[in-house]
């Protein structure tokens, strides 16, 4: 990931994120908008409007919170509009990094490494190097850094420029989701990294408990309803999805997350599989670069850096989602 202190790159950022034994994730620091004409935003800074080809996403495959930008920039067709850098899988000393050319090459500046980014929007930046990152091609600025709110701006900012109308947090639903999400981020989405950065048992065994006890209760709401929030899909669908899809092939081994596996959850594995299947979703996701990144670049965890050839995934086989809650 990596870290500047005033515009300097620093070293063991993981550290910076730990206290007491437990891993603290750091407040994203970039938080502007974008909007339909370029009014403030939620945060009531100063707006930025939607417009064709005016932005850049910067994005890991293996990430989540980056997954979940991509996932809504190909669910609303903004392809076109939004152009995307990918970063290498692997994530070492100096943080992400890109190719010289290829598929994981900065398509804006040719930089090496996403921290000078960072320094390219703030020279005296201090903060964790992270993706996803909304880059504005106009003011050569970063607009955002926050994928929840990235994935929000997607799913309104730019409608008047795509065919795509749907809403995935809609008005009527907006307090109901967020009351779903923020257990669910807490407990799985980073939940799941509460664990594998544990430096104690005691804390890690928390995490763990908390983590595995909220996953049964998303089983349980998933027994009864098609989705997180009733029978349309939304933004928390989409927030949970991009964990589970990891879970097995990742946090199980890489981070202990061991008491079960997303397939031994009847309905969690269902409910994962009918959003994979969606058109367009498969190809947001490489569960094979995904290992690589975890596997080698947290060495604090697996030292090794040896990447496991298991397990077997079959994201394409039938789910029961439909049957169960009618089309």
């Amino acid at each position: 990931m990596g870290m500047l202190i005033n515009g300097e790159l620093a070293d063991s950022w993981l550290d910076k994120e730990i206290s007491e034994g437990e891993f603290k994730r750091m407040a994203s620091t970039f938080r502007h908008w974008v909007t339909a004409d370029g009014s403030a935003g939620p945060t009531g800074d100063a707006g930025f409007k939607a417009e064709a080809g005016r932005y850049h996403l910067y994005v890991s495959d293996a990430c989540p919170w980056a997954h979940r930008t991509v996932i809504f920039r190909t669910l609303k067709q903004l392809e076109s509009i939004i152009s995307i850098s990918y970063v290498e899988a692997e994530m070492l000393d100096d943080g992400w990094t890109f190719s010289a050319d290829g598929q994981y090459k900065d398509d804006l500046f040719g930089f090496k490494y996403v921290y000078q980014l960072y320094q390219k929007a703030d020279a005296n930046f201090t903060g964790q190097i992270t993706v996803p990152i909304l880059w504005d091609k106009k003011t050569s600025t970063i607009v955002n850094n926050e994928s929840s709110e990235i994935i929000r701006m997607f799913n309104s900012a730019f409608n008047e420029l795509t065919d795509v109308s749907t809403d995935y947090y809609p008005q009527a639903l907006q307090s109901e989701i967020d009351t779903i999400n923020q257990p669910i981020y807490d407990n799985i989405n980073n939940g799941v990294y509460r664990c594998g950065f544990s430096t104690t048992q005691k804390v890690y065994e928390l995490a763990f408990d908390r983590l595995f006890n909220e996953l049964e209760k998303v089983e349980q709401r998933l027994s009864t309803q098609r989705y997180l929030a009733g029978d349309q899909l939304t933004e928390a669908d989409w927030r949970l999805f991009t964990t589970l899809v990891r879970f097995d092939a990742v946090y199980v081994g890489h981070f202990k997350c061991n008491l079960k596996r997303i397939v031994d959850y009847h309905n969690l594995s269902n409910f994962m599989r009918e959003l994979y299947q969606l058109p367009g979703i498969a190809g947001t996701i490489d569960i094979d670069y995904c290992k690589r990144h975890y596997y080698v670049s947290h060495t604090s965890v697996n030292p090794t850096q040896i990447i496991p050839k298991g397990p077997a995934l079959d994201f394409m086989a039938a789910h029961d989602r439909a049957t169960k809650f009618g089309a």
